[in-house]
Parts: C-alpha cells; structure tokens; sequence
C-alpha cells in the first residue's frame, strides 16, 4: 500500500519544483516591453521638443533679470509765463495734440498787439515812400523849368547889359537866381534817387521793412500759441512737477510723456 502512494508523489514535487520558470519568463517580457515603451515615448518626446524649439522657441529668449524700458518724453515750455491750468496727471493716458498746461496768455497777447500795431505803421511808412517818388519827380521838373526860367533871363539881360538897359547888378542877380536853380534842381534829383533806393525792385508787401514787421507778428503769434502745451505724442503721464500758479521759465520740464507703442525689454 506504501509503494503505490509515493510513487504519484514524485511526480508532484517535480512538478513544483518546475512550476516558477514560465512566471519568471512572462515578468520579463512585461518589463521588457514596458521599458520599450517608454524608451518609445522618451524619443517622441524628445523629437517634439525639438520641433518645437526649432520652429518657436529658438527665437525668443529667458531670463529672470529683466526690465522693460520705453521712451520718457519731456515736456518743456518754449515760452515762461504762470501756470494757469493743468488737464492731466501721473498715470493719466493722453492723445497726441491733447491740451497738457496753460500759461498765462497776457503778455504774449500784449507783445502780438504791439507787433500788429508796428505792422500797420510800416506799411503806411512804406507806402508813403512809393508816393514820394512821385512827389519828387514832379519837384525836379519843376525845379528844371526853373533853371530853364533862370538862364532864359541871365542870357536876355547879358545880350542887354551893352545897351546899357540892364545894369550890372541885375545881371549878377540873374547869374545867383541860375546858380541857386541848378543847386535846387540838384538838391531834389538827389532826394528823389534816395528814395527810390528805398523802393527800388519792390512791392509795398515784399519791401524789407514789411517784411520784418511782420516777422514779429508771425514771432508774437507763435509765442502766444506756445502758451498752451499739449501732448506731443500718445501716451501715459509720469513725473509731472508742475502746479497751478508756478512761474515757470523756457526749457523747464513740467511733466513727462511715456508712448507704449516703443517698449522694449532690457535683460
């Protein structure tokens, strides 16, 4: 009865002893092929990366240091005067042309009147210039009709001083009244060539004096217009120092201008 049961006995064990080998061959071939997974993955991965920083990210930069930086526009006043009004402040946004600070326009339009007022009176002096060319033309004929008058009696009475019908000193008054026309005469063709001097080759509204009177209207306008500064370009207010009542002179910064559509980025 012992003999039959052992000899299945064996067999068991055997069996046993032969039963972890195929476990230990399916763990390797799972482990296997999860590492050839991930290898797989990895290189994917690392191929769209550098796809990636090939197309987009080669092109930008990093860094943890960095500071936007942008134009600070300052604005100054070209003419001095007392702040009368301010339309903005730090922070505020403004748009090219936008009234900035008033100054007080009362000197300015005083100096624009008296440069008007100068105008006018030049262009009378001037236009009296161009009439007296006239005047004097008419002078030296007439003082030429003179001279003729004076020689035309010298010569009756030197043909008459023979005869005794004149006497010698009506003949030395004849020969001073053609002295004195010929000065005269010469006197008023000089007056008249020093007034076409003054005139010649020019208008009324192109002479020299005209000119440089209105050039100081001109002046006097752009000083009064100069009174009201505004924003030279778009952007944000900063550092304004200006209040209303200060005097300020030409050249003082009142306030800056900050335009974001130039930044830039200083890493």
């Amino acid at each position: 009865m012992t003999t039959p049961n052992q000899t299945p006995q064996e067999p068991s064990a055997a069996a046993a002893s032969a039963a972890p080998a195929p476990v230990a061959t399916n763990g390797n071939g799972k482990r296997r092929g999860l590492l050839i997974g991930v290898t797989i993955a990895l290189i994917i991965i690392l191929i769209a990366y550098g796809i990636w920083w090939f197309i987009y990210a080669r092109h930008y930069e990093g860094t943890d240091d960095a500071y936007v930086g942008g134009n600070v526009v300052q604005v100054t006043p070209q003419v001095g005067g007392t702040v009368l009004a301010i339309h903005t402040d730090d922070t505020e946004l403004v748009q090219a042309g936008s009234p900035l600070v008033d100054l007080d326009q009362a000197d300015a339009k005083v100096a624009l009147a008296s440069a008007e007022a100068q105008l006018a009176q030049t262009v009378r002096q001037v236009r009296t210039l161009f009439v007296n060319n006239n005047a004097l033309a008419s002078n030296v004929t007439a003082r030429a009709a003179e001279l003729d008058r004076a020689r035309s009696d010298l010569a009756r009475r030197s043909q008459l001083i023979s005869t005794g019908a004149v006497s010698k000193e009506e003949l030395e008054h004849a020969k001073v009244a053609v002295q004195g026309a010929e000065a005269a005469l010469q006197a008023t063709r000089e007056q008249l060539a020093s007034n076409k001097v003054l005139t010649d080759r020019t208008t009324v509204d192109q002479h020299p004096n005209v000119l440089n009177a209105a050039a100081q209207v001109r002046n006097a306008y752009i000083n009064l217009a100069r009174t009201s500064l505004l924003a030279p370009t778009t952007g944000y207010v900063a550092k304004r120092s200006v209040q209303v009542g200060q005097r300020v002179a030409a050249g003082t910064p009142l306030l800056s201008i900050v335009p974001l559509n130039a930044l830039w980025v200083d890493a």
